[in-house]
């Protein structure tokens, strides 16, 4: 690790705290020629599998498109931006735990849109609202009752496995 202030390689560790649930590690630095002191962070890269749109065509996978639906959604609603990305580190790895190699993006906004239902309801009804793109309220109004049971029922299926 080079320091950022003199860019000399000789640093030392002073302290390593565990955060984000283990998947992160914060570190205070020393260097040991100007003897500044920074913090860095280290973070687990999860192997994100290709995505397979709805066309059957293939792209990376891209955190910035599911972090720019999330933010719209939570826009004027009480959801730090903490709670948000945990959110998507939560989404990132229940997606590289349920598909090594590919992933249907249908399953990617299902996911999505069971986790912002248990984080904030209304930021959930905004992110289905674009997400399903309706053309009409009564087909929204419908899905959206469909869904909201359907998601009640698998809460109170992962509450009965606990």
């Amino acid at each position: 690790m080079h320091c950022p202030s003199c860019n000399a390689s000789n640093t030392k560790v002073i302290d390593s705290r565990h955060l984000s649930e283990g998947h992160m590690i914060r570190r205070r630095r020393e260097c040991n020629s100007c003897l500044k002191r920074y913090t860095t962070y280290e973070k687990v890269q999860l192997e994100m599998p290709v995505i397979v749109k709805n066309d059957k065509r293939r792209e990376p996978y891209n955190r910035e498109k599911i972090q720019k639906g999330v933010n719209k959604a939570c826009q004027k609603r009480p959801v730090t931006a903490a709670q948000i990305n945990r959110l998507i580190d939560d989404i990132e790895r229940h997606i590289s735990e349920s598909f090594p190699y590919e992933a249907p993006a249908k399953q990617i906004g299902e996911i999505t849109m069971l986790k912002m239902y248990l984080l904030d309801p209304v930021a959930y009804v905004r992110f289905a609202s674009f997400y399903w793109n309706f053309k009409d309220i009564n087909g929204f109004v419908s899905s959206l009752q469909k869904s909201i049971g359907k998601m009640d029922e698998e809460i109170r299926n992962d509450q009965r496995s606990l």
